[in-house]
Order: C-alpha cells, then structure tokens, then sequence
C-alpha cells in the first residue's frame, strides 16, 4: 500500500459501494442453530434485513422468509430468492398477521429499533412458542501482530465517532431490556480470510469512519492504513479476521 497520503486516500474513495462487496456473512451454523430452536418451519422474519445477509441462510431451512428493513436501497441491492420475499418495513410496524412466524430475527439492528414498540409487534405476529433473536457481532481482532494496533484505532481514535448506539452492539446486547424467556446460545464467530484491500474496504462500511471524514479527520484513517498496510507486508496474502457472534435468544 502506498505510503504518502494523497495515494493512499484511494482506499477511502468508495463509499457506499462497499457495504454489499465487504460486510462480512454470517456463518451457515448461526441459521442451523435459529432454525433447530423455531417450534415449525413455516414462516421466518428477519427485520432490519439489510441487503439480506441472514434472510438467505434462513431461507435454506423455512417454507418462506421474509425480509423487512425501512431503507429501499438495501432492499433493491438484496439478492433474490424463490422462498424469500422482501418488503420496506420499519420493525416498529410488521407487515405480518397475527402469530404467523415461528422465528423473529434482528441482526445488527436492533439497537436501531424503538425496542418497546418492536417487541408488542413480536408478541403480535409470534405464533405461541415463536423465539426471537437479537444477533450481533462484535469488535473484530486481527493476528496478534496487528491486533493492538487496531484496537487502539477502534476504541481511542475512531471510537469517538461512532453513534451512542454502537455501544449496544459491543457488549452484544447486554444491557438492552429483552422481555422473554430466555436461553443460552452456542459459541459462533465469522472467521474469514482477507486480503489488505478487503479488510480496509470493510472499514469503508463503518459510520464512524463517514462520520470522521465529514470532521476533516481523514488524516487518522490514513494513517492507520498505512501502519496496517506496513505490518501486512504483501497486500496479496490472506490474513485471518474474526468476529465473535453475541445473541440474545428467547421464546413467546
């Protein structure tokens, strides 16, 4: 990776067109597990869809899925499938009728939501036994040659641009009120192998890092690309990333 900062800006210049190339997938076990746990398999709702990462693995296990999130755009760029369909919804107001799914999803949404009004919408179209899951994942780590220095990026320097919510996410939900019986969930992670351009290209995915550019701070996320690029050496080699899977997971 270059070194001064007007050739290394490139790797900030894509935007929007990276959330879909770069977001990481979850893992087919994590649809394994919320399917074992639905009392059938008729219906299954994943809101705040995005562009559908979840809602396609669940696809795999039920009749018919359905994938809802507030933004258009993430619904036109979501990929199609036969057993899914796809509405513009806010999770606040279903589009469902009353206790028709077996299994209510979120994932990496859910600190979005007005939780109140989501969970009376949850109880409404739940059929009785339904589980809900609130799935996120959290701080990624890299190598040990690298981590510490990312992790420094993370929490000291871009960390003061990331929304309150973000909070949320990297305790896994914790803290959030979650009004259901709850059980314990099995230990996930996504574990993919990138190359240098894939890991900066999922930093591009980040709020925090829009948030820094619009401050006049793209000065910081330059440097940490170069500090990264330099540890990495050859931008070709596949380094491991991973993300610890966290999941709030009860039953109606």
């Amino acid at each position: 990776m270059p070194t001064d900062h007007s050739q290394s800006r490139n790797w900030f210049d894509e935007g929007g067109r990276a959330y879909a190339r770069f977001r990481p997938e979850y893992p087919p076990r994590l649809a394994d597990f919320l399917a074992s746990k639905a009392p059938e398999r008729r219906l299954a709702v994943d809101v705040g869809c995005g562009n559908g990462q979840l809602t396609r693995l669940l696809a795999a296990h039920f009749d018919k899925v359905v994938g809802l999130d507030p933004s258009a755009d993430q619904i036109a760029n979501a990929t199609p499938d036969a057993r899914i369909e796809y509405r513009c919804a806010p999770a606040e107001r279903l589009p469902l009728a009353d206790a028709s799914a077996s299994l209510i999803t979120a994932a990496q949404a859910a600190h979005w939501f007005d939780l109140p009004a989501f969970y009376r919408e949850v109880r409404r179209v739940g059929t009785p036994g339904a589980v809900v899951a609130l799935i996120s994942y959290g701080v990624l780590t890299l190598e040990a040659r690298f981590d510490a220095r990312f992790q420094t990026f993370y929490r000291d320097e871009i960390g003061p641009y990331w929304p309150p919510e973000r909070k949320l996410v990297d305790t896994g939900y914790a803290t959030i009120d979650f009004p259901f019986a709850e059980s314990a969930a099995p230990a996930l992670d996504i574990r993919l192998d990138w190359h240098l351009n894939e890991f900066i290209g999922y930093l591009l995915t980040w709020s925090a890092v829009r948030s820094a550019r619009e401050a006049g701070k793209e000065g910081l996320l330059i440097d940490f690309a170069n500090d990264i690029a330099d540890a990495w050496g050859d931008p070709n080699i596949r380094r491991t990333v991973r993300w610890p899977i966290n999941m709030r997971i009860g039953t109606l």
